[in-house]
């Protein structure tokens, strides 16, 4: 029902969604700079529409929402020139990316004032020191979502998705660095190795199970696994408790030699056509309200001290070792960093996973 109604909001909002229903029947927004309209680049699904609605009318302005599926494709299209996008939500190790590349505008603090709501331990970032490029929006978790009525059993190892009794019925992301860093970690290696050598014994592993690979999804594994196409997927925490909402047989669980934690941020990329109002948004999202029902809707856990504080968070969330985990677990946690020339590394082997698994 929460994605049904995101479709329905969207459209009523005009924004662009990812099957081509868009203000202007385009896949970029209009390049003029126009002060009243404000160009929005994210993940699909991932912002309350309520709060879109509640800054449009509280600043007389015009949301665009277009939506990428994967942080290498928003990178791709950023690199390739700023086509009129105001803010953009990548990864922590894209902002690190970006930034060497210049692709990002300098935030001006004196325009986001709410950033003193933001929790201490997510400041001074490795990958933004200073906060200077990235202001943190949503942190996630990325793990394994099941069907426990299909598997007879709790999961709790990235083993499970290599076990010959799920041949066919598991999915993984469609993203390179979290899906080769997740079995990094599982082999007992760094998520951000650069050694060729590892890189390439989590290219041979991915490829030697094959068989249990039904597809690699772009962030819709959680789709999958709702519909019964697979039993076990690879996802993010937020997007499998989107589901389990409505099909009490799916779990989500943060397996137990560890994972990746990543931040998604909100930046502006260079040559915004309006880069006040973006930091006028940005400070708006940071409001404790608005951060709350962000992270209510989509099931994300929140940055902001003070909406947690103040309890403004579902409780229901906050007790919820998937989204908010406990020390122990958080401990196993890692950021993805960008690791340099090594990526070549890592685009030699995703290429030869995807061409030796063939989904």
């Amino acid at each position: 029902m929460k994605r049904i109604l995101t479709l329905i909001l969207l459209f009523c909002l005009g924004v662009f969604l990812p099957f081509g229903c868009t203000a202007n029947q385009s896949n970029a927004p209009q390049t003029t700079p126009t002060a009243n309209v404000l160009n929005l680049y994210n993940w699909s699904t991932y912002i309350d529409p309520e709060v879109l609605k509640a800054f449009e009318q509280k600043y007389q302005v015009k949301i665009n929402y277009d939506t990428y599926d994967s942080a290498e494709s928003l990178y791709a299209k950023l690199k390739a020139g700023n086509p009129g996008y105001d803010v953009a939500f990548p990864p922590d190790y894209m902002v690190k990316i970006m930034i060497n590349e210049q692709m990002l505008e300098e935030l001006n603090g004196d325009n986001i004032p709410n950033i003193k709501n933001i929790e201490p331990n997510f400041f001074n970032p490795p990958y933004d020191p200073g906060n200077k490029y990235s202001i943190p929006y949503q942190w996630i978790t990325l793990g394994i979502g099941y069907n426990i009525k299909k598997t007879g059993e709790e999961i709790n190892s990235w083993s499970a998705l290599v076990d010959p009794k799920y041949q066919g019925k598991v999915s993984l992301l469609d993203d390179m660095r979290h899906t080769m860093g997740a079995i990094l970690m599982y082999l007992g290696y760094s998520p951000n190795t650069k050694n060729p050598e590892e890189i390439q014994k989590a290219r041979d592993f991915l490829i030697k199970n094959k068989d249990n690979i039904a597809a690699f999804a772009p962030d819709t594994g959680q789709q999958l696994l709702n519909q019964g196409e697979v039993t076990l997927t690879m996802e993010y925490s937020g997007d499998i408790f989107q589901v389990m909402a409505e099909n009490p047989d799916l779990r989500y669980v943060i397996p137990k030699e560890g994972s990746i934690i990543g931040m998604d941020n909100m930046v502006i990329p260079k040559g915004a056509p309006n880069k006040k109002l973006a930091e006028t948004f940005i400070n708006f999202v940071l409001e404790p309200e608005n951060s709350a029902k962000i992270s209510n809707f989509i099931d994300y856990a929140s940055p902001n001290k003070v909406a947690i504080d103040q309890k403004l968070i579902e409780a229901e969330n906050l007790k919820n070792p998937g989204i908010y985990p406990p020390a122990e677990i958080f401990n196993k946690l890692q950021y993805l960093q960008d690791v340099g020339e090594a990526t070549k590394f890592y685009d030699e082997a995703w290429t030869e996973v995807k061409v030796g698994v063939g989904k």
